[in-house]
């Protein structure tokens, strides 16, 4: 039997009877094979529509999650809500919904300011840990002294100044949710102990003797690139792979061109209960200038703009010129074009050293600005 070229089984035809078949029983053996090989080609198609049909049921599931946990927090969480409806930030979602019905640890990615939290907390949200607490903290923010008491807790006496003891944030978010914002900057001991409580999910408080179970879910965040912290041996690798299980990279605010009026509105409308003359709303200039303007501080730079035009515009309407600073682009070359000017300069002056250029720099301006001069009296003369 042949289906589309490819041999998929056969059909024996046998008897006891010696010399029973003729050549025109051959005739209507193949076509018992034919409509075979026919039947199991209906069979297959049936098949690949019904997973189509799952995978499409499957997808438009996820889309409903999302749209309810975005409701859900909308309602309930303020300006951290989910808002957008631009592709990049729509998949984002779809992955953190997929991820989120598991206990997977996840590790998110992307510059400052995109909501990493924000996301973090959609993940809790949809998640079975939802009914658990959600917990938050900064390894950027701790000194390394701090770090790991915040963390890990502590007992009675383990330090100066421990007068009593204290439970660390791996146990307050026992049943939930931890977050570990920028988590490239643990310092190396904390991640060494930390490995400990990813691996063998339980601790130790600072100063104690007693193992502690850690039932916790970990979502890290971080706009580094951890794989170079890891070459540089800044980050401990073994580390790097337990957190990077499922990684979901969020877009920044420049690719998500579509929800920059969106979350303006949202903003404006959470901006509008703390202000005593809310905004009338924003002007089409004013739009246009969001819109164009590249957002270097992605998020967070929009919402405090914002803020500052509410208050300019003291109750009437946000124009351009209640948003200094937009002309369109973020006012700084982007890293690549710095490189490429930095590396130009040192060819020429076959130095790296920034003040070196920087000198050399000035005198090259100075003598193009001397000579143009000269060549100027010359011609007048």
């Amino acid at each position: 039997m042949r289906l589309h070229g490819e041999i998929v089984g056969a059909i024996d035809f046998a008897s006891f009877q010696p010399g029973l078949y003729t050549a025109g029983d051959v005739l209507v053996a193949r076509r018992i094979v034919d409509h075979v090989a026919l039947a199991l080609s209906h069979e297959r198609l049936s098949q690949e529509a019904l997973r189509t049909a799952e995978a499409r049921t499957t997808a438009r599931a996820l889309e409903d999650r999302v749209k309810s946990l975005t409701a859900e927090l909308s309602s309930v969480t303020g300006y951290r809500r989910i808002v957008g409806q631009s592709e990049p930030w729509k998949t984002s979602l779809r992955q953190a919904t997929q991820v989120a019905a598991t206990d997977t640890t996840v590790m998110l990615l992307g510059e400052s300011g995109t909501g990493k939290e924000v996301l973090a907390r959609f993940i809790h949200r949809a998640s079975a840990r939802n009914g658990g607490p959600f917990v938050a903290i900064n390894c950027a923010a701790l000194p390394e002294p701090l770090l790991e008491s915040e963390l890990f807790g502590f007992e009675r006496g383990a330090f100066t100044g421990a007068q009593q003891a204290k439970p660390g944030q791996i146990e307050r978010a026992s049943g939930g949710v931890l977050f570990l914002d920028e988590v490239a900057e643990m310092t190396p001991s904390a991640q060494a102990k930390f490995l400990r409580v990813l691996e063998e999910r339980e601790f130790q408080r600072l100063g104690g003797t007693r193992p502690l179970k850690a039932n916790i879910r970990v979502v890290a965040a971080t706009n580094r690139d951890l794989r170079a912290a890891m070459q540089r041996g800044a980050f401990r690798e073994d580390l790097y792979y337990r957190l990077h299980v499922f990684e979901i990279r969020i877009p920044s605010l420049r690719e998500r061109k579509d929800d920059i009026l969106p979350l303006s509105e949202a903003f404006l409308e959470e901006i509008a209960r703390s202000l005593g003359r809310p905004p009338a709303g924003i002007s089409r200039e004013a739009r246009d200038r969001l819109v164009d303007y590249s957002w270097p501080g992605n998020v967070r730079e929009l919402r405090n703009m914002l803020e500052r035009a509410a208050i300019l515009c003291e109750g009437g309407l946000i124009t351009a010129e209640h948003l200094s600073g937009l002309n369109g682009h973020s006012g700084q070359a982007p890293p690549v074009v710095k490189a490429e000017v930095q590396k130009a300069v040192s060819a020429a002056t076959g130095t790296t050293d920034l003040r070196v250029l920087e000198r050399s720099t000035i005198e090259r301006a100075c003598t193009m600005r001397a000579t143009t001069s000269r060549t100027r009296q010359r011609c007048s003369a």
